[in-house]
Order: structure tokens, then C-alpha cells, then sequence
């Protein structure tokens, strides 16, 4: 079959490797449409320490398929079944999953390999991620399922209630599937950013009450802190970019007793400095969620196909696999939002 490796930051190549072999329990899915990503994009840029465990190593985990064979034992599935898998399941026995917190599993095996004609589905993620597709829907609304799994939980840790003012910093896909989701929680959302096609969607996409361009305001602070009651602050920030130094700013954009959530993942082995009197006499709650459970999983794709969250919007580019290293570029250059991937 045909599939992109990878093999150093900066290097991927599309190219005929061996059709994989599946063994008890697992399942082997035909590739219909892989989606790029957020963390496609920096694995390529520096590679990545749980993503990318040996070279070459496939590339691409976001998709959808067709039940192409199916190993000893497997049950519910059968070939030409339509499917969406995500890129990782609990293991169920391990100390955090007995906890209950399933997104921590010390045996989560993330699935990577999706820029290809198959992919491989281990049992664990076929017991428990494998989910048919709805007739209705599009392979390539599926396809979403994993990412928007990662803002459904980021969301429910978030506690958002009705009314509250959120202030969402980078729109990304990611980001801007929080400002969706967090106007469906009913929140006033105030979305920034600096590119004007994100802006665009914030509004159109979103339903952002407010989209601040970070390249037009000489003060991002005063920017958001005009739009919020009083001027007190935000009652809740994400941070969806993942920089330290978004990190230590956003402290200042929440009101007292507000929450920061800090859903952008940092380049491994970077630090951050925060103001701790502001965190204590201000009661200032943080958090970073991290990944999803089978639940969110579930959740998510029951969002899309109920059309609550159209994500067809999110789709800036359609191309074949081959054409990977182009759409990684026109990530870099930030003229892509989500690129629809074609075997």
C-alpha cells in the first residue's frame, strides 16, 4: 500500500510500504478521508516524544474508513461497515483507570498512521473506540470525532454555566471547536486571534459574540478586559496555541475567582513563570485537560451527527495523501484550517 512516513522533523515521504497484518481482535480499516491537524503540524515541525516512537513511523491520526478485514474474535463489525476510530483507548485495569480517569491510562497506545491507503485498529481501541458511522453522515464529518472528543472533555472540565463570559485565544481548529461548544454551554464568547480567515469562522463557524484581531489591538488586555462586565476580566480564558508566553499572560484576562484553562500543549521541557499572588488572593482556578475518554468520544461524534456542531465549515482544503508535504505547508503559512486527506 501507499502511506506517509516520517522520519525526522521536517521529512515525511509518501511512498508503497507493507499492507499491515492483523491478529486477534483487531480490525483492519480502508482509509475514506484523514484530517490534518494541530499536532500533525508541530510533530512535523519537532517531531513528537509519544506520537513518533521510532523512525520511520506512520503519520496522520485523524480518519475514517471502511471495515476492510476483521481478526479472530472480533464482534459487531464485518467488512464494508462504515467506522470511525480514535487514536487511543484505556486499558480499563490500570491505577488511573480504576480512578476512573481514563484520559490518564498508563496504557494508552496512541494510534498514528492514518496518511495511508490502511490502517491498522488494535483490540483495545476496537473494543472500546471503534464506532459505526451513522448513515447520514459524511466520511468526512467523522473524521472529526477524535479532535472534537479532546474539546468535549477540555469543555466539561471547564464548568461553563450559562452567561459567563469566555475569552478563547488562538483559532485553530481546536479553538475554534471551543467557541462553538462553549456557545452551545450558553457563554458570551470573545475569540482572538490574528489570522482573518479563523476571525472569520470564529464568527460564522463559532458563533463568537466578539472576535478581537491581536495584530490590530495595541493592547490585548485592555482589548478583551473592555468587553467584560466592568471591566473586571473574563470569568474563564483558554489558551488553545500552546506558547509559555501565552501561558503567563492570560492570568491577567480573568476577573477574580475566574478560571484558566490551558488546553495548548507546550513544546516538551519548556517552563513558565506566573504571578502567585494573583493566583492566590485571586482565587484563580487553572487547569489543563488533557486527551479524551471513550465517553467524550461518544459524545462527540453524537455533536456532529446531530449537526450541532457543523464541522463541514472547518474544511479549508481537499487533496490526495500525496500532496502531504503541500498541505503541511499551507499550514505553515496559515492559509489552512483542516485538510481533507484522500487515498
Amino acid at each position: 500500500m501507499k502511506a506517509v512516513l516520517f522520519y525526522k522533523p521536517g521529512h515525511i515521504s509518501y511512498e508503497e510500504t507493507r499492507l499491515p497484518e492483523i491478529n486477534s481482535g483487531e480490525v483492519l480499516i480502508k482509509i475514506e478521508t484523514a484530517l490534518t491537524c494541530g499536532t500533525d503540524v508541530k510533530t512535523y515541525k519537532r517531531g513528537h516524544p509519544v506520537l513518533i516512537k521510532e523512525v520511520p513511523s506512520g503519520f496522520g491520526h485523524e480518519f475514517s474508513g471502511t471495515v476492510y478485514k476483521i481478526g479472530e474474535g472480533v464482534q459487531g463489525f464485518k467488512p464494508g461497515d462504515r467506522v470511525v476510530a480514535a487514536n487511543s483507548a484505556p486499558c480499563m485495569n490500570c491505577y488511573y483507570c480504576n480512578l476512573g480517569e481514563y484520559n490518564f491510562c498508563e496504557n494508552l497506545d496512541l494510534l498514528n498512521g492514518a496518511f495511508a491507503d490502511y490502517i491498522r485498529i488494535p483490540e483495545q481501541i476496537v473494543r472500546q473506540n471503534l464506532l459505526q458511522i451513522p448513515e447520514h453522515l459524511s466520511f468526512e464529518e467523522a473524521a472529526f470525532t477524535e479532535p472534537l472528543a479532546n474539546v468535549v472533555l477540555g469543555i466539561e472540565k471547564t464548568e461553563i454555566k450559562p452567561g459567563q463570559t469566555v475569552g478563547i485565544i488562538g483559532l485553530g481548529p481546536i479553538g475554534l471547536m471551543f467557541v462553538r461548544i462553549a456557545k452551545l454551554k450558553g457563554a458570551r464568547v470573545i475569540a482572538a486571534g490574528r489570522n482573518p480567515l479563523k476571525l472569520k469562522l470564529a464568527k460564522e463557524f463559532g458563533g463568537a459574540d466578539e472576535v478581537i484581531n491581536l495584530l490590530e489591538v495595541p493592547d490585548p488586555k485592555k482589548a478583551f478586559l473592555d468587553l467584560t462586565p466592568e471591566g473586571k476580566g473574563l470569568d474563564i480564558v483558554i489558551e488553545a496555541v500552546g506558547l509559555p508566553e501565552l501561558w503567563e499572560k492570560v492570568i491577567d484576562l480573568v476577573r477574580k475567582g475566574g478560571t484558566i484553562n490551558l488546553f495548548g500543549g507546550c513544546k516538551s521541557g519548556t517552563t513558565v513563570t506566573l504571578d502567585t499572588r494573583r493566583i492566590h488572593y485571586d482565587g484563580i482556578k487553572i487547569i489543563s485537560p488533557f486527551h479524551h475518554t471513550p465517553r467524550h468520544f461518544r459524545e462527540s461524534l453524537q455533536l456532529i451527527s446531530s449537526g450541532l456542531v457543523d464541522v463541514r465549515k472547518l474544511i479549508s482544503h481537499r487533496m490526495p495523501v500525496s500532496k502531504i508535504n503541500e498541505a503541511m505547508q499551507l499550514h505553515n503559512e496559515g492559509k489552512a484550517i483542516k485538510v481533507a486527506l484522500k487515498p
